[in-house]
């Protein structure tokens, strides 16, 4: 017995197949079994900088922008250079360590990498 995916819209498991598309009975949404196939095999979230450029666990980036630090009063200023990026899945995507800073997290909107 094969098993075909569930609905990408309403997440029905009702789904059948119809030469190469998947059909929804419950919500009519139709998709190519090409599709399909391409979203299953990279369910992994990709994080890209402020020009489009994938980022990875332990790049080096750059801030290009003045970043003001809540509750230190202190500006990490455009051009420092970040090494070793951990990447994590929250809304600031970067965790990392600044020289005379210390411990933070930033967007990756607002780094390049090198």
């Amino acid at each position: 017995m094969s098993t075909l995916p569930a609905c990408p819209e309403c997440s029905s498991e009702f789904t059948y197949e119809d030469g190469g598309l998947y059909i929804c009975p419950e919500c009519a949404h139709e998709w190519s079994a090409q599709a399909a196939a391409d979203s299953g095999a990279d369910g992994a979230k990709v994080y890209r900088d402020a020009v489009g450029n994938v980022l990875q666990d332990g790049d080096t980036v750059t801030v290009i922008k003045d970043l003001k630090l809540k509750g230190s009063g202190g500006v990490v200023k455009v051009g420092t250079k970040v090494k070793n990026i951990r990447l994590v899945d929250s809304d600031h995507d970067i965790d990392c360590k600044i020289d005379g800073f210390g411990a933070m997290s930033l967007k990756s909107e607002f780094v390049k990498k090198v």
